[in-house]
């Protein structure tokens, strides 16, 4: 398992664990997600930490290796400087001298060697670090993403289930208003107002009948009165 594998599996085991146990008991979805958000940003600052820490390891690496480089350098630059001398004095009729300088140089290149040697085996270590501390930057950058992506899709899930509840809210009415109709309230007392409506009517053509009776009385007695005008003037010529 390398270290990426290491890091982000172990976020992803801690990650999936928190949301099971979130999902297990979630009653307010809002505050399920918002601590899905605080848990995630957890993770995501426990990779940074493990990260920063690869990333010093691979810094401390570095520092070695530029070390041993530099070592090299300085090496071959004394061996140079040995053997240049040794020239010097083997010219200038000195050769036990000039010996001396020449071992000087052979030990200084001994050294040299060793350095690269070193150097040189630390570069597949080097190169396999930073390409780890890519690869966890890279995920890292990707964790991020799907925390700004988490936050969206909260707000959208929350904004949804306000609608949901709302409209619920709005069929529980609705369900409400069929099952007691307060119109049949009014149309109770509109048939009231009917009933009183036809009792006046009722009341109005009752009297209207007494009247036309009383006129029919009065017409009947002036007819008899007629009549007996009429004898009293049949018997006023005879």
């Amino acid at each position: 398992m390398t270290e990426k594998q290491g890091i982000f599996g172990r976020i992803a085991q801690l990650a999936r664990a928190n949301i099971n146990a979130l999902l297990d008991s979630a009653e307010d979805p809002g505050k399920m997600l918002d601590q899905l958000i605080r848990d995630y940003s957890g993770n995501i600052s426990e990779a940074e930490q493990a990260i920063a820490s690869t990333i010093g390891n691979l810094r401390m690496a570095e520092d070695d290796y530029n070390a041993d480089m530099n070592a090299a350098r300085e090496w071959g630059a004394k061996a140079a400087s040995a053997s240049a001398k040794a020239d010097e004095l083997r010219a200038s009729g000195k050769p036990e001298d000039a010996d001396k300088f020449d071992n000087l140089a052979r030990v200084a290149l001994g050294r040299q060697i060793d350095s690269e040697k070193e150097a040189k085996a630390a570069e597949p270590t080097l190169a396999a670090q930073r390409d780890s501390v890519d690869k966890l930057k890279t995920g890292l950058e990707q964790m991020k993403g799907k925390l700004v992506e988490l936050k969206g899709k909260r707000d959208n899930l929350v904004a949804r289930q306000k609608t949901a509840q709302a409209q619920n809210q709005v069929n529980d009415a609705i369900k409400s208003i069929n099952i007691m109709d307060p119109t049949s309230e009014i149309s109770r007392f509109e048939d009231k107002i009917k009933r009183e409506e036809a009792q006046a009517r009722g009341a109005q053509e009752l009297a209207a009948s007494s009247l036309d009776a009383q006129f029919e009385s009065l017409d009947k007695l002036g007819d008899e009165a007629e009549i007996e005008a009429r004898m009293a003037a049949l018997k006023a010529k005879s």
